[in-house]
């Protein structure tokens, strides 16, 4: 009998503390908080350990994709978390500071606050159950990765793969190395041929010529060339097939060469079946077996001509943009220190409709001015031109993708416009102007008619260089008539 009573009242407490235990198991959000950055630390450190690795094992590539992407939404989630304390902290010091006739307007926004907090902190579990799980995933990759050879990365590498425009492409530029350096089909007559499609100004040749940098690709191939096709005319047809022969007669000069040629076409415009007939027939006929060629466009025509799956550029996730831009902005300093900064820095994000040159610029603005005067001034501007010019559901340099015309307006004065004519990217032995957009934009330089602006210019292969021609025009005032009532 007392064995019995004993074995009831374990059980009976075992019980009750398991109760207990799953009753409180809710942890508050502060502690969510916590353990969110740490599984953040852990995932950071097995996609920085595996972009030092030459991965050719496909599903792996995807398994990397994914936790790069949960990561990134998870940074998201808990920057997010702490913008709304920190505008919970405002509201707080704004209600004590109201006089007790605004108290109802207070407590409806003290209710409307409580019901985002409580939103974002649901969503902040949520992205900690998945960046575990996606880690607890990972645990074979960790090993697998251990067994892949290291790369021999330029002191610059690294920092490209975060704060340059290679940002968020590991997988696309390990899966175009993988094509370029695997083994050709045994006996195949036909060249191998991989498209790459994306929109424009999506950095294709970006992507391309980072490629052809690596060492390795170097050493496969006997020459690399680079061809730019617009309709493919019989002016073009002859520079292709000229290019082609010379280059495999140096080869076959030098018996200590491979024959093998990796030729790059960039298609800049809508080919017609016949265009496309044609080079496809030129590459069989001027390029040696065993070469390869890679295919770049901006429309998908291209596809039906590659004997491999083609790879499609696509733009970042608003998460991943955001750690995009973050790292930009904050280079070399902890956002956390800083919570106002980046409360602001994620609205300017938003404005910029996820543009790689829009991040680029404005990142180096905010990191070259880190005052929090300076970076509201730009959040009422950019607020301002989208209010201003998007009636149409447009953003301001949406124009520019049509050939059109984008009026931007100029953040030192209101009486001035900067109307961007076109755009115009160079190469790197071509001079630039030493005019900077951001200083027509958001300085406060004198300036007169038509202006060569250099919007960025890129410190990886192809080393471009992008141009604006913009003009400044007066705004034109107008007088309002009061308006009769109803």
């Amino acid at each position: 009998m007392e064995l019995f009573l004993s074995a009831f009242i374990g059980d009976l407490a075992s019980r009750s503390v398991n109760f207990i235990i799953n009753k409180c198991s809710k942890p508050p959000a502060l502690a969510v908080e916590g353990n969110l950055q740490r599984a953040l630390l852990r995932a950071q450190v097995i996609i920085v350990e595996a972009m030092g690795r030459n991965i050719t094992n496909q599903a792996m590539l995807l398994q990397l994709n994914m936790l790069s992407n949960a990561m990134h939404q998870s940074q998201y989630v808990l920057d997010a978390f702490r913008y709304q304390q920190h505008n919970e902290e405002d509201t707080k010091d704004q209600a004590v500071s109201c006089s007790s006739s605004l108290s109802k307007v207070n407590n409806a926004k003290h209710i409307c606050f409580s019901s985002k907090a409580a939103h974002v902190s649901k969503e902040l579990q949520e992205a900690l159950d998945n960046l575990r799980s996606m880690i607890l995933d990972a645990n074979e990759l960790v090993m697998f990765l251990t067994r892949c050879p290291r790369l021999y990365r330029q002191p610059y590498s690294m920092h490209l793969q975060l704060t340059n425009c290679m940002f968020g492409r590991q997988m696309e530029a390990q899966m175009l190395i993988n094509f370029l350096l695997g083994p050709e089909p045994h006996g195949a007559e036909e060249l191998e041929v991989l498209p790459i499609v994306g929109p424009k100004y999506i950095r294709k040749s970006t992507l391309v010529a980072h490629a052809c940098k690596d060492e390795r690709v170097c050493g496969h191939f006997s020459k690399i060339l680079f061809f730019s096709i617009h309709d493919f005319t019989d002016d073009e047809l002859s520079t292709f097939r000229e290019g082609c022969a010379t280059n495999l007669e140096n080869c076959m000069s030098n018996s200590n060469k491979d024959r093998r040629l990796l030729v790059v076409v960039e298609i800049d415009a809508d080919l017609s079946e016949e265009a496309l007939n044609r080079l496809y027939c030129a590459s069989k006929q001027y390029v040696p077996s065993g070469s390869k060629i890679i295919l770049t466009s901006q429309f998908g025509n291209i596809i039906r001509f590659g004997t491999t799956q083609s790879l499609t550029l696509k733009h970042l996730s608003h998460k991943a943009y955001w750690y995009f831009f973050k790292t930009l902005a904050f280079e070399g300093t902890d956002p956390e220190m800083h919570p106002r900064l980046m409360q602001l820095a994620m609205e300017i994000a938003m404005t910029q409709r996820r543009s790689l040159n829009g991040a680029n610029i404005i990142g180096r603005l905010l990191r070259d001015n880190f005052d929090v005067q300076f970076w509201s001034k730009v959040l009422a501007f950019w607020r301002g031109s989208t209010r201003r010019i998007c009636r149409f559901g447009e953003h301001p340099c949406d124009p520019l993708d049509q050939n059109k015309h984008a009026y931007l307006g100029r953040m030192a004065t209101q009486t001035e416009d900067v109307v961007v004519l076109h755009r115009q990217q160079r190469s790197s032995e071509e001079d630039v102007p030493k005019i900077r957009m951001e200083d027509v934009v958001y300085g406060s330089i004198k300036l007169h008619g038509k202006v060569d602006a250099l919007l960025w210019k890129s410190r990886i292969p192809p080393y471009y260089s992008y141009i604006y021609t913009c003009e400044i025009r007066k705004v034109k005032t107008t007088g309002f008539k009061r308006k009769r009532p109803m």
